[in-house]
């Protein structure tokens, strides 16, 4: 599964993947935590996309926010250059 020119054209423009586990309590249950896992192309440091979900979230979900654990990655990244003096 190939990537799509919209993919490749956020990360030239210096997006990276973001994914993010949130754990949420039940409603009726506020015991039991449960997990939802989101990805989206965002910017760091900021992350507006994954802050604007987490305020659709506090607004439109019932169920709420225990903890939120992401990580967020390049994956086109300046490449490894070295300096060769010579040949075999």
């Amino acid at each position: 599964m190939g990537r799509t020119c919209e993919e490749t054209e956020l990360m030239l423009k210096g997006y990276g993947l973001t994914t993010s586990e949130i754990l949420y309590r039940l409603p009726d249950y506020r015991n039991v935590l449960n997990s939802f896992v989101w990805q989206a192309w965002d910017l760091a440091p900021d992350h507006p996309k994954l802050m604007g979900f987490l305020e659709f979230w506090k607004k439109s979900i019932e169920g709420p926010l225990h903890s939120i654990r992401f990580t967020h990655r390049k994956l086109i990244r300046p490449g490894e250059w070295r300096n060769v003096a010579g040949e075999f």
